[in-house]
């Protein structure tokens, strides 16, 4: 079965999909303070949350390393999600995996910091990996415009974010 990404309904929020990047950062910033509402989780369950997020947290931390050590990525690299002119592809290393481990990193971060922190921080860290997800299809769209071998590779790594999991 074929793996598809065509999402023509997607908005391109801007030439580079800028807009994407706006909403994006708004809600990485958004989990961390809303630790700051003074709602947190009950004493019952928190030291339990606190360690499986602080798990979620490495985990996620561990990923964005392994993505950010392939080195080739470095020119290729950038926030928005339509990719560079003549960037190479990446297929190696975490990539062979998931084709967006920095995205998987930054959710599941943002899972474990609300784990941590405040149940109010699910909210961000929800949208977050919706808005992630989206921004993640209309990449896809345009590295298959861009980058001949994209469509094979997808079928080679079904996985989106995280190795096993999605």
């Amino acid at each position: 079965m074929s793996v598809s990404s065509r999402s023509p309904d997607l908005p391109r929020l801007g030439p580079r999909g800028e807009g994407w990047v706006a909403i994006q950062l708004a809600l990485i910033v958004l989990v961390p303070l809303s630790a700051l509402t003074g709602v947190y989780w009950p004493e019952r369950v928190a030291g339990v949350l606190t360690v499986v997020g602080i798990v979620l947290l490495l985990v996620g931390l561990a990923l964005l390393v392994l993505a950010f050590a392939r080195l080739t990525l470095a020119r290729a690299m950038t926030v928005f999600p339509r990719p560079r002119e003549h960037a190479a592809l990446a297929e190696r290393g975490v990539y062979r995996l998931v084709r967006h481990p920095i995205y998987g990193g930054l959710i599941l971060m943002a899972l474990g910091a609300s784990l941590v922190e405040s149940p109010l921080a699910l909210i961000p860290a929800v949208l977050l990996a919706v808005v992630v997800d989206l921004k993640s299809r209309l990449e896809e769209e345009w590295l298959v415009e861009r980058q001949p071998g994209y469509a094979g590779y997808r079928e080679r790594t079904p996985r989106r974010f995280v190795p096993g999991v999605y």
